[in-house]
């Protein structure tokens, strides 16, 4: 087992990963910026590191400092979480150089997956169905692009091959905007990412997110733990997530369950990860793979009773899975709500000291979160604050304890949207599921 680990995040998912920590007995190490000195896993950790100013760039996206924190404090592995490096390849790479376990897959598998042409290609490969597309990256020739959209059919869309988080894409209507997008996107992505290189999909006009979980170890054992549906979701971000996705059946997650774990096996897959789908008409399309632990995750360790953060660190330490295909059960069913410190109007982020915190409770309720009356929420990064998970025998009952959560829920100082959510859960459509990743927008009126 690990004997020494650095938290090389912030935030909720920190404090998530230090509490795994401690069930194994892994001391743990926080690193973090001057502005996250009263975070709560800062205080908790057996040692603290800064590592920089507020600024991600010059602390948490600071692999040198990431690095000399673990040196000096004589830590074995760093975990980075979700967000900020926990997909960089070259920060996986780096920290195996140095010496370090890195909890999370091998630097060319993120390179390989991380890249979502080279992930379409592969998983083309693996024989998992993709979205119609380009089949790679778009070259200069205008007349070639356009062909390929004019073939595809209206509306398509512009991804960037290195994109995440919902940046990097465009829709196109229509012929006399193509070019035009192609140029903004390519131009955004070189800002963004570092890297121009896009490609182009059909755009389906009403999908699901439809996402599977999968463990895998450094011997060839790979798992899947079935499926959740992101489909709650504002301007590519999502807001709201369940397992399992209602409508699907066991015949279509074993199916696609079974693909997704050929396919990670086929490219020597090792930890947790997360391939996502659109799913419309009856079928699943990919998209990309997370290659790293999930915001939404919880939902998933609620309805399989399997601890996905502790499962990494047994990986990490070079141990194999202790599950087989056979003792994944579902059993109920989960939803997530993610509380972010931003108005549920504007959207526009709410920063400043929470005066008071009460977190709800009550059977089949789960929070978590870093926060706590006294925090001051800083406006330098993510506005999710936390996330309440409710689970029940039953959809409905699910349902049921999340409005009795979020009525629960106090947070005074700054704005939340705890308020939307509950209006989301109100609406008889959401009640009844299986609504596609444009209905939020639609309702929002963002459409």
């Amino acid at each position: 087992m690990l004997d020494k680990l650095v938290i090389a995040n912030r935030g909720e998912i920190a404090l998530r990963i230090l509490r795994a920590c401690r069930e194994l007995g892994i001391k743990t190490v926080a690193v973090h910026s001057t502005a996250d000195y009263s975070l709560k896993h800062v205080l908790l950790a057996d040692e603290s590191v800064c590592i920089g100013p507020p600024s991600s760039t010059l602390s948490y996206l600071n692999m040198p400092a990431i690095i000399s924190a673990a040196e000096v404090t004589d830590a074995v592995a760093i975990h980075p979480g979700y967000g900020f490096l926990a997909e960089n390849a070259d920060f996986a790479e780096r920290v195996e150089k140095s010496g370090f376990v890195f909890v999370g897959p091998k630097a060319e598998t993120i390179r390989k997956l991380g890249d979502k042409v080279s992930a379409i290609r592969t998983m083309k490969a693996a024989g998992v169905p993709c979205v119609p597309g380009s089949d790679g990256p778009l070259g200069a020739d205008p007349e070639e692009n356009l062909r390929i959209a004019r073939d595809l059919g209206y509306p398509i869309m512009i991804k960037s091959s290195g994109g995440g988080g919902g940046r990097g894409m465009r829709v196109v209507h229509s012929e006399a905007s193509l070019l035009n997008a192609v140029a903004i996107t390519q131009s955004e992505a070189r800002a963004a990412f570092g890297n121009d290189q896009v490609y182009m999909e059909k755009f389906l006009e009403r999908p699901r997110h439809i996402e599977f979980q999968i463990l895998a170890d450094n011997f060839g054992h790979v798992i899947h733990l079935g499926e959740r549906d992101c489909s709650m979701q504002r301007r590519h971000q999502k807001v709201i997530e369940e397992a399992p996705a209602p409508g699907i059946t066991a015949r279509q997650r074993r199916l696609m369950g079974e693909r997704c774990v050929e396919a990670c096996r086929a490219v020597g897959y090792r930890s947790a990860g997360t391939l996502e789908f659109l799913y419309q008409d009856g079928e699943f399309y990919f998209i990309e793979m997370n290659t790293r632990i999930q915001v939404e995750h919880p939902v998933t360790e609620l309805i399989t009773g399997i601890d996905l953060v502790k499962a990494q660190l047994l990986v990490a330490s070079g141990e194999r899975l202790p599950y087989e295909q056979s003792d994944v059960q579902f059993r109920g069913h989960a939803i997530e709500c993610r509380i972010n410190a931003e108005d549920p109007k504007t959207f526009m982020p709410s920063p400043g000291p929470i005066r008071l915190w009460h977190a709800p409770g009550g059977p089949g309720i789960r929070v978590d979160s870093h926060v706590y009356s006294g925090y001051n929420v800083p406006p330098n990064y993510d506005s999710l604050i936390g996330k309440i998970i409710a689970h029940g025998d039953s959809r409905e009952t699910a349902i049921a304890r999340m409005k009795n959560a979020l009525a629960e829920m106090v947070i005074e100082g700054i704005k939340t949207n705890v308020a939307l959510h509950q209006e989301i859960f109100n609406h008889a459509a959401f009640q009844k599921g299986g609504l596609d990743i444009h209905y939020l927008e639609r309702r929002l009126g963002l459409r």
